[in-house]
């Protein structure tokens, strides 16, 4: 039975499939290759098994992540990006430098904005140099 979604705007569908506290780095370190849930643990250390089970679902469940299961003992599950996850990357890397951008701005205004990472080109393996998303911006 097909499960009828109805949003205001295409936007918000967007929003709802990145949604999560874990989600966009879950996606930031799929960037570069497949990864099976010990490694995903290992880089996130605060996420719970539970929290990083859903999460992975429901990034399988919206077709950006798909999950590898090779036969034999012991189970072998690795999880990659779709090329669908691929071109939502695309998404994050601009969301990503828009942040940035954002913070310097806030930053100049006497609030104090940081970042726990500053390493969003986790997303940029995708061959995009920083020098041509930060011109993407400008426009």
């Amino acid at each position: 039975m097909m499960t009828e979604r109805n949003y205001h705007m295409s936007l918000d569908l967007t929003l709802s499939v990145i949604n999560g506290k874990w989600k966009s780095l879950i996606l930031c370190h799929l960037g570069s290759h497949s990864m099976r849930n010990g490694e995903f643990l290992r880089k996130i250390p605060d996420i719970s098994q539970k929290v990083l089970t859903q999460q992975l679902n429901e990034l399988v469940n919206d077709k950006i992540v798909q999950k590898i299961t090779f036969p034999g003992l012991p189970l072998h599950v690795e999880y990659s990006l779709t090329d669908e996850g691929k071109s939502l990357r695309k998404v994050l890397i601009d969301m990503s430098v828009w942040g940035e951008h954002h913070a310097d701005k806030l930053n100049a205004d006497g609030q104090n904005v940081s970042f726990s990472s500053d390493n969003y080109r986790g997303y940029t393996k995708i061959q995009t140099p920083k020098k041509e998303v930060d011109q993407r911006m400008a426009e």
